[in-house]
């Protein structure tokens, strides 16, 4: 196992185990709104606090770029972390919620983890060394249409001004398909379609905390990962089109058209 990828694992599962701790009480955790509809718990502080600590133990000259602490050094290797992807599903018992790791190294994803301490399933990806759940390979779906596609997405709900936009591209892809989850933890998704559970998977509006390790995992399970003009600019953007390269064009299709709604 790459160095990297151990230490990201130790981490996340550390968080996890923190998360998991607290599932049971979540009515006695401080919340705290850091905008409309966004929220971070004293779970979340904790949990990144702990994989900050372990990365630093390991690597204390690394850049870190986390959902609540901000950024921090500089450095070729870039830990990009979310402790808690799905904040508000945690926070009302819904078990859909995931600690994401991604690594960049020199401008590349080069390792991820996403972990669900719940299920206890962890996914993981080294560039070049392919994708795993657990102990075992996955890989995305072969659909080569929206006839008969599961797919995810998530809801602009820190930007509701593009709503009614969303709206619309939500009917045009649903109707063609055979369905559409909204499950709430992006990287989670993510993972999902790396696994074959989810066929793609679009939304608008992440940040590179979301999409980071999931991203890896999709490309090393043999997807393609993209923004809605197709291009790999998606950590910056926030929008992001996935599944594989015949599905990925088939959604690509179905979004392009509301790319200049969305400025």
């Amino acid at each position: 196992m790459h160095p990297l990828l151990n230490i990201a694992i130790k981490a996340a599962r550390k968080a996890g185990n923190t998360i998991s701790r607290y599932a049971d009480r979540v009515d006695s955790v401080a919340v705290t709104s850091k905008n409309v509809n966004d929220f971070v718990t004293e779970v979340d502080l904790r949990a990144e606090q702990e994989i900050i600590e372990i990365i630093k133990e390991a690597y204390p000259d690394h850049e870190i770029l986390a959902e609540e602490s901000g950024h921090e050094g500089e450095s070729d290797v870039v830990w990009i972390i979310d402790p808690l992807d799905g904040t508000t599903n945690f926070m009302h018992g819904f078990p859909q919620y995931s600690v994401s790791i991604g690594v960049q190294v020199n401008g590349e994803l080069d390792q991820a983890v996403v972990y669900d301490p719940f299920k206890q399933e962890l996914f993981t990806a080294s560039k070049g060394n392919g994708a795993m759940l657990n102990d075992r390979k996955i890989r995305v779906t072969d659909r080569k249409s929206l006839d008969g596609a599961l797919l995810g997405t998530g809801f602009p709900f820190k930007n509701q001004q593009i709503l009614d936009t969303y709206l619309e591209m939500f009917k045009d892809i649903f109707s063609e398909s055979s369905g559409v989850r909204r499950a709430g933890s992006a990287a989670l998704d993510l993972a999902y379609v790396a696994a074959g559970r989810l066929d793609g998977f679009w939304e608008i509006g992440l940040k590179p905390w979301d999409m980071a390790a999931g991203a890896l995992i999709i490309k090393e399970a043999g997807g393609i990962i993209t923004d809605f003009s197709g291009k790999d600019n998606y950590l910056e953007s926030g929008n992001v089109i996935t599944g594989n390269l015949k599905l990925h064009a088939k959604l690509e299709d179905k979004v392009y058209p509301y790319i200049n709604k969305l400025k």
